[in-house]
This record gives C-alpha cells, structure tokens and sequence, in this order.
C-alpha cells in the first residue's frame, strides 16, 4: 500500500522582518493561499493543512475554507510546529511546506515527498530538496543556506558561508531549500532532540539531525522563478512576477 503523504504549511503572524505575512494579498488572495493551492497541485500529495499559532490567520483560512489546525507559541522553528500536528494526522510521510514562498513549483514538493517515501535506509530520518546556485553573489549570501551532499546524496553539512571553499578552484554550490519531508517517526524524532550548538549557531533546521548522527537524503529539484518572501519588497517582486504569468 502507497503511504499516505500529508503536506502542512507552518504560518506565523509575528516575523519580525515582516509582520502578518502569510495573509498579506497577492493579486486578490493571501499569500497562504497561494502556497496551499500549489501544494495540492503537487502529485501524490493526499492532503494539506494550514498550520498556525495565530487566531488572525485561523479566521483567514476559514473564510476561504482552508484547512487549518492550531498549535502552541513557542516553537523553535517552522519543523517544530510541524511536528505537534503530526499526531494529530493520518499520515505516513508529512511534507513541511514553507508558508511564504507562493510560487513554490508542485514537483519541488513532488519530488522531495518521493525522495523519503522510496528510501529504505532507516537512518534516513527526513529528505531535503536542493538546487544549484549560479549567481556569485548568492554563494556568498548568508541568507542562502549552502549544502555539501556525499556521493550517496546525503547531507555532509550546511552554513550559511559557502562551502566548499574554493581553494582548489572552481567548486559548485548548492542551495538548500526550506522543503522537507519526513517519515512520521522521523518528525517525531526530530521534535525530541533539542537544538544543538550547529543549528543554533548556523540557524538551519536540520542540522539537529546531523548533529546527532542521522541522515538528510538530500533531493534536487528544478531551479525555477519563484522566490520566498522576506520582506513588503519581496512581496512587490512576487505580486508583479505573478500578474506578469496571467
């Protein structure tokens, strides 16, 4: 039997660079929309669910009949949310779908979902999409989080620098995507380990899995157009690339 694969879009109101972002409007509907009606688009997703802390954005997806669930305040990041709704859920793999990138491509997802529901290595805990970075300037941006992968395609390490160095000439960097997926006792693991001094440092999620010995299959996906939104700047660039593709 195919396991049932559930997607959950974490969405807090209170970033700080960019306050009530998951409801801020794109072309007539919030940006959580947006995420949730590519998300389902995506093949072999059976179903998605809006996850929150905020009654505002609650409201928001009741009025447009948006699955929803609430979880508490003070989780560590968007992952952690994630995996209080898995109990909840009836799911065998759980897609944690970043919440402010509206133009995320459905075989991104597609494919990250597959990358773990295929892999029989059971120290295999989650799987991670990637693609490769080709402008300079983006290897060198501490915003965009870097990998190196072994030659099995697992996750060696992650930073913000750009690693590999290129001391011995050119290299090729890759970019890690806020897109993973996880077996359900995979997700549970991942919520009992405390952060370690790496992802604490470095701000990167599944370092927690690295750190503790643990693997991240990593998974490429197509380098595409869209971009996640940071900041009302962000927000302009989507709104304008979205009109533009209408």
């Amino acid at each position: 039997m195919a396991p049932r694969i559930v997607a959950v879009i974490p969405c807090r109101f209170g970033a700080s660079r960019f306050p009530g972002k998951p409801i801020a409007d794109i072309n007539g509907k919030p940006m959580l929309w947006h995420v949730y009606q590519r998300t389902i688009e995506a093949e072999g997703i059976d179903a998605a669910t809006i996850a929150t802390d905020d009654d505002r954005i609650r409201k928001v997806c009741e009025v447009l009949d948006l699955p929803v669930m609430m979880t508490r305040e003070n989780h560590a990041s968007g992952t952690d949310r994630v995996a209080e709704c898995a109990g909840r859920l009836e799911a065998d793999i759980i897609v944690n779908v970043q919440g402010d990138e509206p133009m995320i491509d459905p075989e991104a997802i597609a494919r990250v979902a597959r990358g773990i529901a295929t892999c029989d290595d059971p120290n295999v805990q989650a799987s991670n999409g990637y693609n490769e970075i080709s402008s300079p300037s983006d290897a060198i941006d501490t915003n965009v989080v870097k990998v190196v992968t072994t030659t099995a395609g697992l996750a060696m390490a992650y930073s913000r620098l750009p690693i590999p160095y290129p001391k011995g000439g050119a290299v090729r960097h890759l970019r890690q995507l806020g897109l993973y997926a996880f077996r359900r006792e995979g997700l549970q693991r991942f919520a009992s380990l405390r952060p370690g001094p790496l992802e604490r440092a470095e701000g990167v999620e599944m370092l927690r899995f690295i750190e503790q010995g643990y693997s991240v299959m990593m998974v490429q996906v197509p380098n595409d157009e869209g971009i996640p939104v940071d900041t009302p700047a962000d927000l302009d660039r989507v709104r304008a690339m979205m009109a533009g593709s209408q």
